[in-house]
């Protein structure tokens, strides 16, 4: 009798990618992936927003402008730096320069992740209506599970 070359975990997903952008939800997201799922394999995504880079312009607004390359490599160093203080013994981290929803998404598939979980944040509306949320995108894109976290208040 052959052995199998994994062990499935009993809660059914043996591959788990977890998105970390260093806010609380995005901890409690970790959190729930390491207790809820025990056995599982853990990734640990982060992406380096490109986007955040803009310059204010002349009618009082800001003007997306081209990523500077030496503040994205400062960007990427210290994100790395933070990445590697949450993984724990056996957990894998990634991290990506670009846009977090197209980031995660393509990490998560490339890596054969069962589930993806995120934490979500409680933005005000305003902020909502413009931006949209990205766990909203990730649920509504994504060809696996994804699974949102809110933390209690």
């Amino acid at each position: 009798m052959t052995q199998p070359d994994t062990v499935r975990p009993s809660s059914g997903f043996a591959r788990i990618a977890v998105g970390i952008d260093f806010s609380p939800s995005s901890r409690y997201a970790l959190d729930v992936a390491r207790t809820r799922f025990p056995g599982a394999a853990i990734r640990l995504l982060h992406v380096t927003d490109a986007r955040v880079t803009a310059t204010p312009d002349l009618m009082g607004g800001m003007t997306p402008a081209l990523p500077d390359p030496s503040l994205l490599q400062t960007m990427e160093h210290a994100d790395a730096g933070r990445l590697n203080e949450l993984m724990m013994d056996g957990e894998e981290t990634e991290l990506l320069v670009g846009d977090p929803v197209t980031g995660l998404l393509d990490a998560a598939q490339h890596w054969g992740a069962e589930l993806l979980i995120v934490g979500t944040h409680a933005k005000g509306s305003l902020e909502h209506f413009f931006l949209g949320s990205t766990a909203e995108k990730l649920v509504a894109r994504s060809p696996i599970p994804v699974l949102t976290v809110r933390m209690s208040r």
